[in-house]
């Protein structure tokens, strides 16, 4: 029996897809990187973007016609809107959210397929909704029980905000032996206007600090060298448990100490921080470690403070000023990355402008810029959506543009310097190796020693482009 899994949207879903592929492996599925040979297929959802929830509305229609040829069990899981939910109930044989994850065995196996009218009896707000016969022939390849609808009472899907611990309990199957992810906390408080996260994960949930290290630990120890930890705002970790976790600062020193004492060499990267909770401390540990690594992913997402008091953002982008300034001076070798959003409702060209702007400040060494696009529930998504398509897409090439500019030259001053690369594998350059230097700037090097991936090495830059720079290695 063969699983495949789709991840969509940021490294938050990619982390919880490994948990996902490790559950499905403990039942007895094989992975394959093909759909047509799976026995079930799953989605790990983003509705961060309507683009993305199109995604799945495209795959899911393409195997469902499958379904007529073959044993297929579908299912779909991640950030999921209950509008989005409502129609992959119709959809999908399965629909749960992470927390339901320890369960999954149960579904499949004592289940057999979650039905649209089992899945009202848990989520009240979807009685109204029309679902196909509970009566479907069961599409899987491997004997179930019958379909039944579980009572409450005992039913082994828990509710969608209970037991995200139990989740974190599950060990991955980390998608690389040179680069993994560690959750450290799950859901948001912030409630930015354009953002669904609150509603598809819930209110902050941190995880505690000894499991963390315990999975870095034992990562470094398997000889991993880049580790990320997630969150949707890591430097609010532990502020849902205070007096009994320790703060983000706190939880950075940790691990800076660890990598003091081991012989191992390793990256310890960190995303998303809000600029409401960025502290000098954080900033501060950064700088004292060398096992931290001097890069810093800090979303601005408007360079405008009236676009900011719509998004709900609470900062000023004085306070953000401040945050960088701090960067630069404890810091100064860290390259500087950042999320924006153009054609937020209402943004005038004046407040455009002031976006553009800040990109000739801050210089950034990547921008991820998204358009603006509406997500049910958010609360932005009751406001007229005023920009135009073809304005969204000027503005989006402007700081794309803008943004290559600074991108360039950072890189172009590199030539001549010689670097610490992490290599990553093949690069798309026949006979050369992709690698990344500690402030996460893509490089390439001429070589075809495939024993090399997975180390430590360091090149000697020799050009340049807008993302990414090449250079020749140096033999120690």
């Amino acid at each position: 029996m063969k699983y495949h899994i789709v991840q969509l949207g940021c490294q938050m879903n990619i982390s919880d897809g490994e948990r996902v592929q490790k559950v499905l492996e403990d039942i007895g599925f094989i992975q394959t990187d093909k759909p047509e040979e799976a026995n079930i297929i799953g989605v790990i959802a983003c509705s961060v973007r309507q683009k993305g929830i199109d995604k799945v509305y495209n795959m899911v229609n393409v195997w469902n016609k499958w379904k007529n040829k073959k044993s297929l069990l579908t299912f779909v899981s991640g950030c999921v809107l209950p509008a989005d939910k409502e129609k992959f109930l119709k959809l999908f044989d399965m629909v749960f959210t992470m927390s339901q994850l320890p369960e999954l065995h149960e579904m499949i196996g004592q289940y057999g397929i979650v039905t649209p009218a089992g899945m009202q009896g848990i989520y009240p707000e979807l009685n109204n909704v029309e679902t196909k016969e509970t009566s479907n022939p069961n599409p899987a390849g491997f004997k179930l029980n019958p379909v039944q609808i579980p009572s409450i009472k005992n039913t082994a899907l828990k509710k969608p905000e209970v037991g995200i611990e139990d989740f974190w309990h599950i060990e991955p199957k980390y998608g690389s032996g040179v680069e993994a992810y560690i959750p450290i906390q799950n859901g948001c408080d912030k409630f930015c206007t354009y953002c669904a996260v609150p509603y598809t994960r819930g209110r902050e949930v941190s995880r505690p600090s000894s499991e963390i290290m315990a999975e870095l630990k034992n990562l470094v120890e398997k000889g991993v060298k880049s580790i990320t930890i997630l969150g949707q705002n890591v430097n609010s970790y532990g502020l849902d448990k205070k007096g009994n976790e320790i703060s983000f600062a706190e939880l950075l020193q940790e691990i800076g100490e660890y990598g003091n004492q081991s012989v191992k060499d390793f990256w310890v990267y960190f995303t998303s921080p809000h600029p409401r909770d960025m502290s000098d401390e954080v900033i501060e540990m950064v700088a004292k470690y060398d096992c931290l690594a001097k890069q810093i992913h800090l979303p601005v997402q408007s360079g405008d403070d009236k676009v900011l008091i719509r998004m709900n953002r609470n900062h000023s982008m004085l306070k953000y000023r401040e945050i960088v300034s701090t960067i630069r001076r404890l810091i100064p070798q860290a390259t500087l990355f950042t999320d924006i959003i153009v054609g937020f409702t209402g943004e005038t060209e004046e407040e455009f402008e002031n976006t553009r702007m800040i990109m000739e400040e801050f210089k950034y060494n990547m921008a991820y810029i998204a358009q603006y696009s509406p997500r049910p529930g958010a609360t932005s998504s009751r406001w007229a959506d005023d920009i135009q398509k073809d304005e969204k897409k000027e503005r989006y090439h402007i700081l794309t543009s803008e943004m290559t500019k600074y991108t360039a030259a950072y890189n172009k001053n590199l030539i001549g310097q010689t670097l610490k690369v992490l290599v990553r594998g093949n690069d798309r350059k026949q006979g050369y190796l992709s690698a990344y230097t500690e402030g996460r700037i893509v490089a390439r090097f001429a070589s075809d020693n495939k024993d090399l991936v997975g180390k430590f090495v360091n090149i000697k830059i020799t050009s340049a482009a807008p993302l990414s720079i090449e250079g020749d290695l140096i033999n120690n």
